[in-house]
């Protein structure tokens, strides 16, 4: 199979995965505190990605690659889930998940700024369009819920994304997709056990099953498994051609929403994603 086609298979799963991010967030801050949840899911998928890193016995990063394991723990490790869950306390799961579609704007100007990528210009037009579509959705689709301060908090949560998985995705190239975050976590492992200990609850009683639920799968699969397969993805089939499979994560995430949520699934969100998926595949076909 040809590398970039591969790349494009590992890209949708890990996209496929992170989907479910927000609406398990959403689930999970209704029992836990957004800073202890953002420490304790870091240490959780720390833990493990450091337990694969020993019994597999990989090579310790280079010094020179500290800075960008730093900028991807900074983006994907704690900025984007500690900012989305501090969004999710002032909007809904639906309005928060059509920022995604902002995500692959951000990775590719990380890309071209960090990854020395150059995609020709109708690339860009059909990224541009793309997050178009996304942005028009969340301005007619995404019904209430709306909050200034959850729509900055998301902003900021997208940027700090993007330039996380791009960082991640260059770095990768050299030492692996699960290798990366891996690593990314256990730099961050001090910091965020400490933090989880400090923000400790006294008492977890009051936790629903929902919310346990919630964290073990940003714990595991948002923080760890789903990037395993999205830095391979971006590695393999380029950072900005592959990370236009992010267009699809908001209408994968609505789906979610609507089955674990109960929110309901509108045919405009139907539309929009026919939308985005062709301009995925122009993005494909323009990125190199």
């Amino acid at each position: 199979m040809e590398k970039t086609t591969k790349g494009w298979i590992s890209g949708f799963i890990g996209v496929a995965i992170f989907a479910g991010s927000l609406p398990a967030t959403r689930l999970a801050v209704a029992g836990f505190n957004p800073t202890f949840l953002t420490c304790a899911r870091a240490t959780i998928a720390a833990l493990l990605g450091l337990l694969l890193l020993l019994v597999l016995r990989q090579p310790r990063p280079r010094l020179a690659d500290l800075p960008s394991l730093a900028l991807s723990a900074l983006g994907c490790v704690v900025g984007f889930p500690l900012l989305t869950a501090l969004a999710l306390q002032h909007v809904t799961a639906a309005h928060s998940i059509v920022f995604v579609g902002i995500l692959p704007l951000c990775t590719a100007v990380f890309a071209v700024l960090r990854g020395g990528e150059r995609p020709r210009p109708l690339f860009w037009l059909f990224s541009i369009l793309g997050a178009a579509f996304v942005a028009g959705y969340a301005a007619t689709g995404s019904g209430g819920g709306a909050s200034l301060q959850g729509d900055l908090l998301m902003l900021a949560a997208v940027i700090a994304c993007g330039m996380g998985y791009a960082e991640g995705a260059r770095l990768s190239r050299a030492l692996g997709g699960w290798q990366v975050i891996s690593w990314s976590l256990v730099l961050s492992l001090p910091v965020m056990l400490l933090l989880a200990l400090l923000t400790w609850p006294v008492s977890f009683q009051h936790v629903g099953e929902s919310a346990w639920i919630g964290l073990a799968y940003v714990s595991l699969f948002s923080m760890l498994i789903g990037f395993v397969f999205w830095y391979h993805g971006l590695a393999q089939g380029g950072i900005a051609a592959v990370g236009q499979l992010q267009l699809l994560q908001p209408f994968m995430g609505f789906g979610l929403a609507a089955l674990i949520l109960h929110e309901q699934v509108s045919w405009a969100m139907l539309l929009v994603t026919l939308g985005a998926v062709v301009c995925v595949a122009g993005a494909k076909k323009y990125a190199k």
